[in-house]
């Protein structure tokens, strides 16, 4: 392959490949993400031309599933955009509990969608923990495309570099110290169950009481974002509520949710 770059033809295969499978969407803009995370598949694959390992994924699930998770970007971190926590506290749990208090039901079920190596599901988790008690309770669906962070997820260890933006008080309560860095309490962990998900397919959840898909819509062009809120609105409870990153907005795109602006971020609620 030439290492300045792939064909068009080549880029045009792969693009339309990978929108069908996991509808990401690349353009000439990020065609350089493509490109590099192709050349280290390659490079790991001696003798793989772009149109022969093209050819292997389309006949190895399992090649196909690991060529996904290679070009898909993880970035996260604790407490990331803490108006939405804030918002998650001050907001949206009050107005859960006048809910689901008046249903006589006490649980509140979350979905991390896009959780990467596992901070925002966490982060979640340590918040409510916080904030609940008896008879209240919580659950955390977490999911991703990657493997290899759901595989560091489950683990529950961050390395020193990966703790800023952690209160101190947050350290002490909910994580342990080990070598290196950090390990979350099992108690924490174990609000958390992480699975592998593909967010161009049903999620098989429902009742979803708030759902955070922060920072993974940008990925997608129009026709898969409105498929992707069109299956958050049917996982979701009659009385529940979405977070996306603020840089997304479903500004112009015909959908059910209602824009709510509170004191601390902006969000949308399922509300029938």
């Amino acid at each position: 392959m030439d290492m300045t770059g792939i064909s068009d033809g080549d880029f045009e295969r792969y693009r339309r490949l990978i929108y069908d499978e996991s509808g990401i969407h690349f353009t000439a803009l990020n065609r350089a993400i493509l490109e590099s995370r192709l050349k280290e598949r390659l490079r790991e694959r001696e003798g793989e031309t772009a149109l022969s390992y093209f050819e292997k994924l389309r006949s190895d699930k399992g090649e196909l599933r690991d060529f996904l998770d290679s070009i898909t970007t993880n970035l996260t971190r604790f407490f990331r955009n803490q108006a939405h926590f804030d918002a998650l506290e001050k907001f949206v749990i009050p107005a859960l509990i006048d809910v689901k208090k008046n249903e006589g039901n006490y649980h509140i079920k979350i979905w991390s969608a896009g959780c990467a190596t596992g901070e925002e599901p966490y982060t979640i988790a340590m918040l409510l923990a916080g904030l609940l008690s008896p008879p209240w309770n919580f659950s955390i669906i977490a999911s991703d495309l990657s493997l290899q962070c759901l595989m560091k997820a489950k683990e529950g260890f961050y390395a020193d570099a990966h703790m800023s933006g952690v209160p101190e008080t947050t350290l002490r309560k909910y994580f342990d110290r080990a070598e290196g860095g950090w390990k979350i309490h099992r108690d924490i962990m174990a609000k958390v169950r992480f699975d592998y998900h593909n967010l161009k397919n049903d999620p098989g959840f429902n009742n979803i009481d708030i759902v955070f898909c922060r920072n993974v819509l940008i990925y997608f062009d129009e026709a898969a974002q409105r498929a992707v809120i069109e299956r958050f609105w049917n996982a979701m409870a009659k009385k529940s509520f979405l977070f996306i990153g603020h840089s997304e907005s479903l500004f112009g795109m015909r959908t059910n949710f209602t824009f709510v602006k509170t004191p601390f971020a902006t969000l949308y609620k399922k509300w029938v």
